[in-house]
């Protein structure tokens, strides 16, 4: 079965709408931070304290916000944490019902081939560096690309009308000039 982007639009919408209307804006890179915090705590048990004034890290990043970082990794059971989990799991799910991610057009398409052959290591190694680069400017700006752009645009805030505006301003180009043959 194959969702139409149409369709898919309109239910992402409607998730982030309920979203921001039931409980929060949707964002998640710093759900990686606290992931970290949870294996530095681990390793080491007096990376994040509990005191009077609440929660608080050996680590200035962690212990930014009056210990908020701290406390949701000290107590991962939260919507952001879970909220995280949860879209990995359903994304797991999703290409189990799809029946797995199969070599060939599923996961390099023809016009990747046209332009930089079959390696499918140089197609993750692309991946994966553009995926680091949007990442890192986003979290650069103070947030992530689901905040900012998704969030952010539902909001109106400033941040994510620049943050947009710079990913798709560096994007179409770079596309152009990467895909230079076309599928057809």
């Amino acid at each position: 079965m194959t969702l139409s982007w149409k369709t898919g639009g309109i239910l992402l919408g409607m998730v982030f709408l309920a979203a921001v209307l039931l409980v929060k804006p949707i964002g998640v890179s710093t759900q990686f931070v606290i992931a970290d915090g949870i294996i530095a705590d681990a390793i080491s048990p007096s990376f994040i304290t509990e005191t009077e004034e609440g929660y608080t890290s050996t680590n200035a990043y962690m212990a930014k916000s009056n210990g908020k970082y701290a406390k949701n990794a000290s107590n991962p059971l939260n919507y952001s944490f879970v909220f995280v989990i949860a879209m990995m799991a359903g994304a797991a799910i999703s290409s189990f019902l799809r029946g797995g991610v199969k070599g060939g057009e599923k996961t390099m398409p023809n016009i990747w081939r046209e332009n930089f052959g079959d390696s499918a290591l140089k197609r993750f190694a692309v991946s994966f560096a553009g995926g680091f680069i949007i990442v890192f400017g986003a979290r650069l700006a103070g947030g992530c690309t689901s905040g900012h752009m998704m969030s952010g645009l539902m909001q109106t805030s400033i941040s994510g009308y620049m943050f947009t505006l710079g990913a798709f301003g560096a994007g179409i180009p770079i596309a152009m000039m990467l895909y230079k043959k076309s599928e057809g």
